[in-house]
């Protein structure tokens, strides 16, 4: 397993959005609202994947990855958009669906 900078990704996000990650599991990173999730990419430890919420409008999707991606930026790292995702309550489990974005 590669290591995950977690303290990396919370400045990140706190930079950019002034959010708090309220959560993290083995590769993702849930920041407060779940607006958008961050994934480690394990092929490249120096790149992130970014998912934002399906019901998230065109405009404050652009607004808020282009404040990622320069912070990403300024960390030495890159940020990729890669599509968009739903959480699903399925009995006491929470369930993630990813799809492509929707334009």
């Amino acid at each position: 397993m590669n290591y995950r900078d977690l303290e990396e990704v919370r400045q990140i996000v706190a930079a950019a959005t002034s959010l708090n990650i309220s959560y993290a599991y083995e590769d993702l990173v849930f920041p407060e609202n779940t607006v958008f999730i961050i994934q480690f990419d394990d092929k490249n430890p120096d790149n992130l994947i970014c998912y934002f919420h399906k019901d998230c409008d065109i405009k404050s999707r652009n607004q808020i990855y282009g404040r990622l991606k320069n912070e990403c930026h300024l960390k030495n790292c890159t940020l990729d958009l890669k599509g968009c995702f739903i959480l699903e309550q399925q009995s006491e489990e929470i369930q993630i669906q990813f799809s492509k974005l929707a334009n």
